[in-house]
């Protein structure tokens, strides 16, 4: 299978296509032909060398950790899916990635594509799809009438973050360019902050949840705009304690579960279009588009998800 691979740390340049032997599959797996797949910052991260403490992987590594296309091949175990079967997933994070041709993945983390999306929209959900479910549901538990900051509200996880807690019930406000103001509205956010012009924490209060998508200063000013009691979860960078008990609140920084049934939750709000797909940018499977698909990501300002037609 074509696959593109990296065979050490570094700059975009260090991406290569190979011809490699298709993964071989375990019993509890599937064997996926990829249609799409999509780039997250752990890409880039990883290929920079940022990672390698975390995840000491021996090369070649296929980056990518999105997949949707069609089983071409079941193990001995799996009960739930047979070949044919088109699905979605957010595979384990392991070095058989998804830039390539086929990748396995467990039956446990797989769910069936919604039927009304292309595989470029539901390859664009996965990742950030179950981070910014997890960061609502399960870590900051938004409900009904919660006020929630979402930083960064036009990116990946942000796009698909202000539309979920809309759903669960929540006031959304939201930071952005002013170029995507009305972009952010559209999705569902009550209150846009313009980030570049205004000071978010002097502009919010007496807010019950923030999902952090940035790091740095912008997650410790995150802290001020909290009621006491509040929570904040951040997926970029550790939370200050000594501010989260200033100012009396919980705060977690957050690396998602994969986790097929919780997908499929999200697949049923995609199938009623409560939650539609955000694809920004898609590009073709060759060495050159992974590059400019890579250095769009590391810009912080990519609209959306950006998505990999391999197939």
């Amino acid at each position: 299978m074509r696959a593109i691979i990296i065979n050490e740390y570094g700059s975009k340049d260090v991406l290569k296509e190979q011809e490699l032997p298709k993964p071989e599959l375990k019993a509890n797996q599937v064997l996926v032909e990829v249609y799409a797949t999509s780039i997250n910052p752990i890409d880039w991260k990883l290929r920079a060398g940022y990672l390698k403490q975390m995840l000491d992987w021996s090369f070649p590594i296929i980056l990518g950790w999105d997949v949707a296309g069609k089983i071409v091949e079941v193990g001995d175990e799996v009960k739930d899916y047979q070949v044919g079967d088109e699905v979605f997933a957010r595979p384990d994070t392991t070095r058989e990635g998804t830039y390539a041709e086929f990748t396995t993945v467990d039956e446990e983390l797989l769910a069936k594509k919604p039927s009304n999306l292309t595989f470029e929209e539901a390859a664009s959900i996965p990742l950030a799809g179950l981070t910014a479910w997890q960061c609502l549901v399960d870590n900051t538990k938004v409900k009904q009438g919660d006020k929630v900051l979402i930083q960064a509200g036009a990116g990946g996880v942000g796009s698909l973050a202000i539309q979920m807690a809309k759903h669960l019930g929540a006031y959304v406000a939201t930071t952005a360019s002013e170029k995507n103001e009305a972009y952010v509205k559209e999705l569902g956010a009550d209150e846009f902050i313009d980030y570049r012009t205004q000071q978010f924490e002097e502009e919010l209060s007496d807010y019950d949840a923030v999902v952090d998508t940035m790091g740095g200063d912008i997650l410790d000013k995150s802290f001020q705009i909290l009621k006491s009691g509040g929570r904040l979860v951040t997926i970029a960078g550790q939370p200050d304690e000594e501010l989260a008990e200033k100012h009396q609140v919980t705060a977690s920084s957050y690396w998602l579960t994969p986790n097929g049934k919780q997908l499929g939750e999200i697949g049923e709000l995609l199938e009623k279009e409560i939650v539609k797909p955000q694809v920004g940018s898609v590009y073709g499977f060759s060495v050159e588009d992974l590059q400019k698909a890579h250095e769009l990501s590391e810009t912080h300002h990519a609209k959306g998800k950006i998505v990999i037609k391999v197939k």
